[in-house]
């Protein structure tokens, strides 16, 4: 999968909106174009993305140029790990959301977070 791929795939399911011809149909007849809505690069659009989702609880934890976010979203949980703030967001909702983000690691996302960070979630899934 690619980010424009998880992207249009967020869009509709989180934010409601319809995918058209290089543009997101938002309703009310609006629409805004494709690169404007990039919530893997721009925190504004994570934090929109975040909002829309309406996740029971989160946590968003920064230390030493990391970021680590959990999410929990109809009772599942989603978390990631990475150096950019609106990535982490982004893939933690996509994870709540069982969307399978596992092609996305790239050298800005991390693979496991530092000790200590998640051991509870790593330690139930072993």
């Amino acid at each position: 999968m690619t980010n424009s791929g998880l992207t249009a795939i967020l869009a509709q399911r989180v934010m409601n909106w319809r995918l058209g011809l290089n543009r997101y149909l938002t309703g009310n007849r609006h629409w805004i174009s494709l690169w404007r809505f990039q919530p893997l690069d721009r925190l504004p659009d994570a934090a929109r993305l975040l909002e829309a989702a309406a996740p029971e609880r989160y946590t968003i934890h920064a230390d030493s140029g990391l970021v680590s976010v959990c999410v929990q979203i109809a009772g599942k949980t989603g978390e990631a790990h990475a150096r950019s703030r609106p990535r982490a967001i982004s893939l933690a909702i996509a994870r709540a959301l069982q969307i399978d983000v596992a092609s996305l690691e790239s050298p800005d996302s991390v693979g496991e977070p530092p000790a200590g960070v998640g051991a509870k979630r790593r330690a139930e899934r072993q």
